[in-house]
């Protein structure tokens, strides 16, 4: 029997992405068009934000051409960014697992791909390159590019480049792709991201124009922006193998006292030499001269260690409750609305942060269950929702009983989460679920009860003032008559005593925001 000889080849990450590009998002002409708008406005906001820039985003989608699988739509993001350096250009929209984001720091992406997989798609779909303009912040020029992707080789072609005066002195950039798409199918899903992104950023001005000329407006309605979040060293606890021989070979030349305690947050030259004494390690020995089975040793004891603080959250990015708050003021109209932030958590070694917020009554629809608001690093997650962890704690059978909390639906009732963290825990590559990892579920939880309580204490607060007030009603429509009598018993102007009367009901009703009693009266 003849043996058959396997031929083994690698691939590109270009190449890779391309034939698995539904592991991205871009599964179909209808989730690919509301992944390119939604990958395209994340980077504009992580390119504003991240550097003390309030966001003026506008979006358009345009169609150009029907085709059998949909139709070709023009999609255009601009902002008011920094604008990436012309030279970074080419690789930071053509070239998959090039990013500025492969540090210790919270970001909206994380893997370096959303860009440039909203240009791969329109690439193979449509056979048009990208067209990418941008002008760095104080810069006298404006640079536009257009670019295709090598799949082969996962390297950027440039089809065209020119340069011109940035006359205007404005800064940003202005990407354009010509996609196929499927708007009538991914037109809700759009309308609802761009809703939920004004939501968690009522700091950012954001215009869009579909395909059909109408145009939407989310004015600013808040001029704080999130805290930055600044890149950190990682935590012992959270370290792994490769990891570490990546930090101890580009240390090798220093001892490895000294290394531990420039690489590890929360290592000082005592912990340090603590953690070499339970490893057995020599302190004289330079990075460069351990041996495999001390790096393990050594990755095993400080992943035990438990004398290190806690991971810092400063590489962090939270809203806070201010911003939350503004955000569902500015787009639900509540009657009431509060949020927490909760202190930093941890799990696996990586902080993350918990914020939940609620919107009760107002313009809240009412409905047979809450609208739950998802957002991990404030991006809105739209997909996957009954696998997510927070649809766990608010199971009624297991999760929160809102009756507790004087809440019985149908009720005008919107709750926001929110996971801040360099590591979400994502059910999958799609990045729209958040899996129910314990910690993180715990806290959710906490956050959520917190808050749930705040509004108890409103709802319980209004009833008493509704019996208040239904009270002041009952006792006014009786003025008349003690008026009358206690005139006769007096020999007084009947309606002198009742305008005392209604004034004295009238200043006990100020602090409930209504209107005179007078009319009931009269």
């Amino acid at each position: 029997m003849a043996v058959v000889e396997e031929n083994f080849k690698s691939i590109s990450p270009a190449e890779f992405f391309y034939k698995n590009k539904e592991i991205a998002g871009f599964s179909n002409p209808a989730r690919a068009l509301y992944q390119t708008v939604r990958e395209l406005v994340e980077n504009s906001l992580d390119a504003t934000e991240n550097h003390g820039i309030l966001p003026t985003i506008k979006v358009s989608i345009r169609e150009l051409e029907v085709v059998p699988e949909g139709a070709y739509y023009e999609v255009v993001v601009e902002d008011n960014g920094i604008g990436i350096p012309p030279k970074y250009v080419p690789q930071a929209f053509a070239q998959l697992l090039f990013s500025s984001k492969y540090v210790l720091r919270q970001s909206r992406g994380m893997f370096g791909l959303g860009a440039k997989m909203a240009v791969l798609y329109a690439q193979i779909t449509t056979g048009q390159p990208a067209e990418v303009i941008v002008s760095p912040i104080r810069s006298k020029h404006v640079y536009s590019f257009k670019l295709k992707i090598d799949i082969k080789e996962n390297k950027p072609v440039v089809l065209g480049f020119t340069t011109t005066s940035n006359i205007l002195g404005g800064h940003g950039t202005i990407v354009k792709l010509v996609t196929i798409g499927d708007w009538t199918r991914s037109r809700q899903r759009i309308y609802e991201y761009l809703k939920r992104t004004a939501v968690v950023a009522p700091y950012a001005e954001i215009v869009f124009r579909d395909p059909e000329g109408n145009y939407l407006l989310f004015e600013r309605s808040i001029e704080k922006l999130p805290p930055p979040a600044r890149e950190a060293l990682p935590h012992p606890h959270g370290i792994d193998l490769e990891t570490m021989r990546s930090i101890l070979k580009s240390i090798s030349d220093k001892p490895v006292v000294e290394g531990l305690v420039e690489s590890f947050q929360g290592v000082g030259r005592t912990t340090a030499l603590r953690i070499l004494e339970e490893a057995r390690i020599g302190v004289e020995k330079r990075a460069g001269e351990l041996s495999e089975p001390e790096i393990e040793t050594l990755v095993r004891v400080m992943k035990n260690y438990r004398d290190i603080k806690p991971p810092r959250a400063d590489h962090l990015s939270y809203l806070g409750k201010e911003i939350i708050v503004a955000g569902l003021k500015k787009i639900f109209e509540p009657e009431f609305a509060t949020a927490i932030s909760r202190k930093p958590s941890v799990y696996e070694g990586q902080a993350f942060i918990v914020e939940v917020g609620v919107a009760y009554g107002g313009k809240v629809p009412v409905a047979e269950k809450p609208l739950i608001l998802r957002y991990a690093n404030k991006i809105p997650l739209l997909y996957d929702e009954g696998s997510d962890v927070v649809y766990k704690v608010l199971d009624e059978k297991k999760g929160i009983d809102f009756k507790v909390y004087e809440v019985e639906f149908p009720a005008p009732l919107v709750i926001l989460t929110h996971i801040c963290s360099t590591k979400i825990p994502y059910r999958g590559v799609g990045k729209e679920a958040v899996a129910d990892v314990p910690e993180i579920e715990s806290e959710i939880e906490s956050a959520l009860r917190e808050v749930l309580r705040e509004l108890r204490s409103y709802v319980l607060q209004k009833r008493r003032e509704l019996e208040e007030i239904e009270k002041a009603v009952a006792i006014a429509k009786y003025i008349p008559e003690v008026a009358e009598s206690l005139s006769r018993m007096y020999r007084v102007n009947p309606q002198e005593i009742s305008v005392k009367l209604l004034d004295l009901l009238n200043s006990r009703m100020k602090s409930f925001k209504i209107g005179s009693l007078s009319s009931i009266v009269m």
